[in-house]
């Protein structure tokens, strides 16, 4: 049987030539839906000091049926979250956050390509969608750029998480459009049984001749646990209906370790991960250069909990972290490369959290949440001729509140507050109004700039019949600009853009009205959300028109290939929802069959009426699955409309239909005291290999995304 399992694992790593990690799968009733805000255990109330203590909610048995317990996120208060379990994300194989995401409801992909795709939730991206692992921001350039890969590779990653609406304040005001939060064992909070836990996973696709792969180990004994994963993947060009998408192809690996002091109440540990990618951009122009990207970053990190249980204090966590970032913007290879910017970022996190113990009030039984969070940015872009960005520092020093409020047995109010104070220093630059030399230089001069943006939210949630949850939230955001929004001036050189920061900008504000309902468990399971936001000062990336080459001298003038854009601020309104769902239909087999539906629409105007440019188009799709023990099988056509909601100088984008399938069998070797987990599936991606374009993608004119696909995935773990 060892040797069974040892040849398992020789294969996965030769599946890439270098190894990798990744995290346990856990089962899930609804893909992509948890609980929100569920119901606590009962508490025992001592009447004398008033003050509850809880009582451990014992873990429940799987039910026989696949069906799988709830997976409910009562840390993060009057949100909206939907969640990918390791078996799920393996099975996208999708080698960026992005494309993990892309067809979860009210999440698309900027696909600028296979790598740098980021999630864009809501029709938000950039600053407004912080992407984090294990409560760390990622600590790379991604939002400054669609062209930027996010750091966080999926393989690595136990689950992916994406929080939307005010319980986002937790993590900072510029994640505005939500939260994607991926989590792994790199800081381990517990020992393994029997001492060590080992995984091995990987994938082949045929659409780029792409394979990829990780191992992770956790061992530990005594008080003492430790980590160590390492995952890498390469593909070629990929194909496209008729023919190939030229420059698509990359590289990238990466390597972390990690220790824990595990005690009886709590743990503290660090780790240290590194990360490569070399990652070509498709396009015309990019192409006929060999336009590239090389990327490293190290990253350190620090977390630790303290289960206290007294004085009116429940628990106190920390987080930590430590980024040093670089990439360099390249065209052509080898002996021709020529370097045309470079990125740079060093960045120090951290974040303490205090959880007090629930107590009772004339009112109800109260519990709730506070902490500060504090961050550095150090950060620079360095071009051929004149730099993008001059050195510029940002600092942000917050404070939080999360209160919840349980008023009768189905009602309960929770509230949110967070206050910030942001310091940015740079370089600002003075154009003529018409953008458009002469001069045939901007006026540069010293920016310091001071924000103090307050954010709050509000909101009820109600049980009603049938495990159904229903929740109302008011919330009120404000954002400090970026140093990239205030302080851009110039060309970048990957997505062929031309781009002036404004250092006179303010705070954008946003108030946002939202409903939903969920019922997470029974036969039919769902979650629908359906919001209004009204922005003032909504800071978005202004096509004026113009072409530019590599200097502000040339806007303007005959040839010039890069688009001029400018970062600007208007009122504007965006109305929109999404629903998923899904019905157990019968049992068959040993299993069950069923049905699911999903459908999401952003609409997003300026007050004069005109659209918001970049906006995905409303999506509506649906499936059939069947689901045992042992087999998951899954059927599901997607279909986008087309895109005629244009801003300024878009042009319009034809809709798609997505047909993906996937089949996939777990099993369990006996192996005396480590029994072998093995999980076998394959999956088929555009099978109608349909012409594909992304509205909200900068190249959609250029690019179409990947045609048919067959993805054989595998993972093993004891």
């Amino acid at each position: 049987m060892r040797g069974v399992v040892l040849g398992v694992v020789a294969g996965m790593v030769c599946l890439i030539g270098s190894p990798t990690m990744e995290a346990r799968a856990q089962g899930q009733l609804l893909p992509g839906i948890t609980v929100d805000a569920p119901k606590r255990a009962k508490r025992r109330v001592r009447v004398a000091v008033r003050r509850v203590t809880r009582t451990r909610t014992p873990v429940q048995a799987p039910t026989p049926l696949p069906a799988v317990p709830e997976q409910p996120r009562a840390d993060v208060p009057l949100a909206s979250a939907s969640l990918l379990t390791a078996k799920q994300v393996l099975g996208r194989g999708a080698a960026s956050l992005g494309d993990t995401l892309g067809t979860t409801p009210g999440v698309s992909a900027t696909s600028f390509s296979p790598v740098a795709s980021r999630p864009v939730i809501r029709g938000l991206g950039g600053f407004r969608v912080r992407t984090q692992e294990n409560g760390i921001g990622s600590g790379d350039m991604a939002n400054l750029g669609e062209d930027h890969a996010v750091t966080i590779d999926p393989l690595s990653a136990q689950n992916v998480e994406v929080i939307r609406g005010p319980g986002t304040l937790r993590f900072g005001s510029q994640a505005t459009g939500g939260v994607v939060s991926a989590s792994n064992n790199r800081i381990p909070t517990t020992i393994p049984k029997n001492g060590i836990a080992f995984e091995a996973r990987g994938g082949l696709n045929s659409v780029s001749t792409g394979r990829d792969g990780a191992v992770q180990l956790d061992a530990g004994g005594s008080n003492v646990a430790i980590h160590a994963d390492a995952y890498a993947r390469q593909a070629n060009d990929y194909r496209i209906p008729g023919g190939i998408q030229t420059n698509s192809s990359y590289r990238s690996d990466g390597h972390a370790v990690g220790g824990s002091y595990i005690f009886d109440r709590g743990f503290v540990g660090m780790s240290f991960q590194d990360t490569a990618m070399t990652y070509f951009i498709p396009g015309i122009d990019s192409a006929r250069v060999k336009n590239h990207i090389d990327l490293r970053q190290q990253k350190w990190a620090s977390r630790g909990e303290w289960r206290v249980g007294e004085s009116g204090i429940d628990t106190v966590r920390y987080w930590l972290g430590y980024s040093d970032y670089k990439h360099n913007e390249i065209n052509g290879v080898g002996a021709a490369a020529l370097i045309g910017s470079r990125f740079k970022n060093q960045e120090l996190e951290s974040r303490v959290e205090v959880t007090q113990l629930p107590f009772a009030t004339m009112l109800g039984e109260l519990r709730g949440s506070g902490g500060v969070q504090w961050s550095r940015r150090n950060l620079s872009v360095a071009g051929a001729t004149d730099p993008l960005l001059a050195p510029a520092q940002n600092a942000n020093l917050a404070a939080f509140l999360f209160e919840e409020l349980q008023v009768t047995r189905s009602l309960r109010t929770q509230a949110a507050l967070r206050i910030e104070q942001t310091e940015t220093d740079g370089t600002g630059a003075r154009f003529p109004a018409t953008f458009l030399p002469p001069p045939n230089q901007p006026t540069v001069f010293p920016v310091d700039r001071r924000f103090v943006p307050m954010s709050a939210s509000a909101g009820l949630l109600y049980d009603l019949s049938h495990d159904i949850v229903a929740r109302a939230t008011l919330q009120h955001v404000e954002r400090a600009p970026d140093p990239i929004e205030l302080f851009y001036k110039g060309p970048h050189d990957t997505p062929r853009t031309f781009e002036i920061g404004d250092p006179t900008m303010t705070l954008e504000k946003a108030n946002t009205v939202e409903l939903g309902f969920k019922r997470a468990r029974g036969d039919t399971r769902f979650e629908l959300s359906i919001y209004h936001t009204r922005y003032q000062n909504f800071i978005f990336k202004n096509f004026t028109g113009v072409r530019c080459s590599e200097s502000f001298a040339s806007c303007g003038t005959p040839g010039a290939t890069y688009d001029q854009i400018i970062y600007s601020q208007r009122d504007a309104r965006f109305t929109g929802g999404e629903i998923q769902i899904e019905h157990d239909v019968a049992r068959v087999w040993n299993g069950v069959f069923g049905v699911e539906a999903q459908y999401d629409i952003v609409h997003a105007i300026f007050l004069d009426g005109s659209f918001v440019p970049k906006i995905p188009p409303q999506r509506l799709g649906g499936g059939v699955y069947y689901r045992d023990a042992s087999w998951t099988a899954r059927v599901n056509l997607l279909h986008a409309f087309a895109q005629k909601n244009l801003g300024a100088f878009e042009t319009p984008t034809p809709g798609y239909n997505l047909l993906n399938a996937e089949i996939n069998h777990t099993t369990t070797l006996p192996n005396g005291d480590w029994p072998v987990t093995l999980t076998v599936g394959l999956k088929g991606e555009n099978l109608l290999n349909d012409d594909i374009r992304f509205h909200q993608s900068y190249k959609k004119d250029e690019v179409l995304q990947p045609g048919r696909n067959v993805r054989l995935f595998a993972s093993m773990k004891f």
